[in-house]
């Protein structure tokens, strides 16, 4: 992992825009030599070398272009309380208003050669960001090439910015000066009652407080503070507290229950870590329902017995009610953050973190923010999930930062998962992690048998989407009154319309990829950038009335289901019938008891599900992401069918899966039927050694995006050019890919080209790529951005 000492990363430049000459500017500083450090210190304390003319300068970056970081001079009367990791308001370029920044470092030097603009105004009364978190913004910036103001943003929350579900106050209190008892004998009685209650309260009331304490009106209030005698001090306050809309679990029964010699041995593990007060990095392998939530609570309980705190890392679609519960139930303070709060309620659990009354914070990545002033502990649960990859700017993964952190904070960090991303698996062969194994389930249950369907034999084949083996084994699995988890991860009806009287395939104009019929309100839908239109009843090209809907989705699932299965019941969960909050919940408190019979949705059925009734998990399709162009499309479908697999035999009465696929001996379903990760991670990583693609090396991906084709190339070309020269220049070896446009050409409108950068080491792909894009300026008249993906997920 690369340092997160950020002390020579960047470069500062004065407080102006490039390019307004005659403006003043600061001086860049320069890195004094290395020196011996003395066994005593033999030169004065810094305090006692500062004089009167030495200058005061706060090193300022913003999220907008230009970025910075800028130098900036405090004024005395804000030295005392501006602190890195506060915004503040100052003046940039030619702007007439001041706009807002965040300070990364304040120093106290001999003054510069040119003078330096003022810092306006000071934002916060407090840091957002404590120092190990402004350390960890310049360590983002620099790794993953983003701005460090957007990551400042990134790190602290819109609500929180913008002081959502708060209100001023204005609170009173009596001026000392003016504290005489002939003073106050001299005001009316009503003034008299207001002075006398606030002195005997010996704190600051709000003048509601006041008029009912003192059974007045505000007019001896206002009195009194144009008399002199009252001083108003204004405070911005969170609204009253914020209620959960969150049940605490959807059911659950509570189980005690005495932890295997496995999970007992990774426990001590996981303690042994906390108690050594040490960066350490942990990856507990274990099957699914192996126990891994156990020991992660349990380790947890530990770390709270001695004050500290603990991050727990879930995929958003894991958060489930059941999840949740889970913490809760075992410990007074959790705060759980997901993407349905409101504003306000964001805000208020992250006052309430950074406060220290919590004691758990549970989330996706952008938990790993979490302002906890005392944390020791970050876990990642289901560290494989692609979704711990930022897919906007910054582009971060959630596993680095947490590492990154927890090295810092010299905490343990520990990965779970039944399936580990290759990156992880291969950090335990190489010695930068520690690897627990929990090889087999709780209380001894076994593995489910898993039956490939091969989709080529015709016999095996229906009209529909289910085979007949699958549809005998649902049959007979409703006649044993067991629950059936069906998984399709396609959402939509269906996922072509086309002509077949011209071929003419309706598309989104803005993205060129073939919209996906809904038959919920009737529309078409483009899912990669919502553009929507009514499904149309005939060929927009030459009119035919016979238009035909290819594909398959999980829409078109259900109707199937409940066509083969009329007295079952049905429950659909997708991004489409989850969109309300709450809905996620009530469907999983159905399923658990026993409302549903048969569960139909895409992958956020696959993981964090716990439920010991369902005794068959059927996958639709298992190619569906097998052949996309992306060396992790094997990977991605040996995660999906192990995961699935993993939600049935989980009771008395075992399970089974069966898997529907066209490449029934392809490596990674063989591996997924075994339920055998080491095998398949000995075969990809072969695989991946042949062109050192992660995690045996590094990659790096640049997308240029822009209204006119060629132009965008011409200017993806350039940047090519640059890039090699910068290779040469520095002497990497560097392989260098492109540019060509990627599987997905044009996205909401704009035409798109992509480079890829590969090498064994990190350090040289980010140098080049930083020295190529240093001085890289587009015309704005070309109408073309680009954005750096630092070990990419995804290469669509």
């Amino acid at each position: 992992m690369p340092s997160s000492d950020p002390s020579d990363q960047s470069d500062r430049r004065g407080g102006d825009e490039a390019g307004h000459g005659g403006e003043s500017r600061g001086v860049k500083k320069v890195q004094g030599a290395s020196h011996q450090v003395e066994l005593f210190e033999t030169q004065p304390p810094p305090w006692e070398l500062t004089t009167d003319c030495d200058v005061a300068v706060a090193t300022i970056v913003f999220s907008e272009a230009p970025h910075g970081p800028y130098d900036y001079r405090i004024p005395e009367a804000l030295r005392d309380q501006l602190k890195p990791g506060m915004r503040v308001r100052v003046p940039l370029g030619k702007r007439r208003k001041p706009i807002t920044g965040w300070c990364t470092e304040t120093s106290i030097g001999a003054p510069v050669q040119r003078s330096l603009r003022d810092v306006a105004e000071v934002l916060d009364t407090e840091p957002l960001c404590d120092p190990p978190l402004v350390r960890l913004v310049t360590w983002m910036s620099h790794y993953y090439q983003a701005p460090a103001g957007q990551v400042f943003d990134t790190l602290i929350p819109s609500s929180v910015r913008a002081n959502a579900g708060t209100r001023e106050r204005t609170y009173f209190m009596p001026e000392r000066s003016m504290l005489d008892n002939t003073v106050i004998e001299a005001l009316p009685r009503k003034q008299q009652s207001v002075m006398r209650f606030l002195i005997a309260a010996g704190r600051p009331m709000t003048a509601s407080q006041l008029m009912v304490e003192a059974e007045c009106t505000v007019d001896p209030i206002n009195r009194l503070r144009k008399k002199g005698l009252l001083k108003a001090e204004r405070r911005r306050e969170m609204s009253a507290g914020m209620p959960t809309r969150w049940q605490v679990s959807d059911g659950e029964a509570e189980k005690s229950f005495a932890l295997t010699d496995d999970q007992t041995r990774a426990l001590e593990r996981a303690i042994a870590a906390v108690d050594a007060a040490e960066g350490r990095a942990m990856l507990l392998h274990g099957v699914t329902g192996s126990g891994k939530t156990e020991v992660y609570i349990r380790a947890i309980e530990h770390v709270v017995r001695f004050g500290r705190g603990a991050i727990v890392l879930v995929p958003e679609i894991s958060l489930t009610p059941q999840t949740r519960g889970r913490f809760e139930r075992r410990f007074q303070s959790v705060a759980v953050l997901h993407s349905q709060m409101t504003p306000a309620e964001r805000h208020f659990q992250w006052q309430r973190i950074r406060r220290g009354e919590v004691q758990v914070v549970v989330g996706p990545r952008s938990a790993v923010f979490a302002p906890l002033p005392r944390l020791g502990l970050i876990i990642i649960d289901e560290e494989h999930d692609a979704s711990f990859k930022q897919d906007t700017q910054p582009r971060y993964h959630a596993r680095k930062v947490a590492h990154a952190r927890a090295m810092s904070l010299k905490i343990p960090l520990v990965l779970g998962s039944a399936t580990p991303s290759l990156e992880s698996w291969h950090a335990t062969r190489t010695g930068r992690a520690e690897l627990v194994s929990l090889p087999t389930r709780v209380n001894e249950l076994p593995m489910p048998d898993v039956e490939l369907i091969d989709l080529r034999i015709r016999d095996d084949r229906t009209s529909g989407a289910i085979s007949r083996p699958l549809q005998s084994a649902i049959r007979e699995t409703l006649d044993e009154k067991g629950q059936v988890i069906l998984l399709l991860n396609r959402r939509g009806f269906a996922t072509t319309i086309q002509c077949p009287a011209c071929g003419h395939v309706v598309a989104c104009p803005d993205c060129d990829m073939p919209l996906t019929h809904h038959r919920d309100g009737g529309k078409a839908v483009c899912h990669y950038c919502d553009y929507s239109i009514a499904t149309p009843p005939w060929c927009p090209e030459c009119r035919f009335d016979g238009i035909r809907y290819g594909g398959l989705g999980t829409q078109r699932l259900e109707m199937e289901v409940k066509a083969r299965f009329p007295n079952a019941r049905i429950a659909r969960m997708d991004s489409d019938t989850m969109r309300r909050p709450g809905s996620h919940q009530r469907v999983l408190s159905s399923f658990r008891s026993g409302g549903v019979d048969i569960l139909l949705g895409t992958q956020m059925i696959a993981k964090g599900l716990d439920f010991p009734n369902v005794l068959l998990v059927g996958v639709i399709n298992a190619d569906s992401a097998l052949h996309f162009p992306d060396f992790r499309a094997a990977e991605r479908t040996f995660q999906l069918v192990t995961q699935v697999a993993g939600r049935t035999g989980r009771g008395d009465r075992g399970g089974r899966v069966i898997v529907q696929t066209f490449s029934p001996e392809h490596p990674a379903i063989q591996a997924a039927s075994r339920h055998d990760y080491e095998q398949f991670a000995h075969d990809e990583l072969i695989n991946r050694r042949k062109f050192n693609y992660p995690p045996l090396g590094s990659v790096g991906r640049i997308i240029l995006r822009g209204a006119v084709e060629e132009i965008t190339e011409a200017v993806a070309e350039s940047l090519v050019t640059r890039l090699e020269a910068a290779r040469t220049a520095l002497g990497h070896e560097v392989r260098i890919l492109g540019p060509a446009p990627p599987p997905i050409s044009k996205l909401r409108g704009k035409y798109r080209f992509h480079i890829l950068l590969q090498s064994v080491d990190p350090a040289h792909l980010g140098d080049t790529i930083r020295r190529a894009t240093d001085s890289f300026t587009i015309s704005e008249k070309d109408d073309v951005q680009y954005v750096i993906d630092i070990d990419p997920m995804d290469m669509l």
